[in-house]
Formats: structure tokens, sequence, C-alpha cells
């Protein structure tokens, strides 16, 4: 979680993130915010999370969670 977490920190350039965060209520969060997502997301971690999934997570933990399921199947 602290990996992800800081992976997050440095796509939205927020030093305090919580997994209870509701990140599209960052002030930093656009569609660039976005695509930066779900870049590090599949860079870091080999999946790709698709759009219609994607508007199914609201929490950082969420974002988290989902990653979490993908390494376990």
């Amino acid at each position: 979680m602290d990996k992800f977490l800081k992976s997050l920190s440095e796509v939205f350039e927020i030093d305090d993130i919580k997994p209870d965060d509701e990140f599209r209520d960052y002030e930093e969060w656009d569609s660039m915010a976005y695509l930066s997502v779900i870049a590090m997301i599949d860079e870091n971690y080999d999946i790709v999370i698709p759009g219609e999934e994607f508007t199914k997570l609201n929490k950082v933990i969420d974002i988290y969670n989902y990653i979490n399921g993908k390494h376990q199947n």
C-alpha cells in the first residue's frame, strides 16, 4: 500500500494521500490526472483498468483493491 500511495502522490503532486480519500475531489483531478493514474497503474502493476470499470472506483482504496484483485487472479 505504501508504494501505491507514494506513486499516486507523485502523480497528483500531493504529499498526504490517504486510502479513504475520494480522489475525484482532489483539486488536481482532471482528464490529464486520469490518464496519468492509468499510465502509472499500467507501468507499475501491468494492469489496464477499462474506463467503465474505473468510473466505479471512487476512493484511493478502491483503486488499490482493484489492482490487488487483478494480481490475485
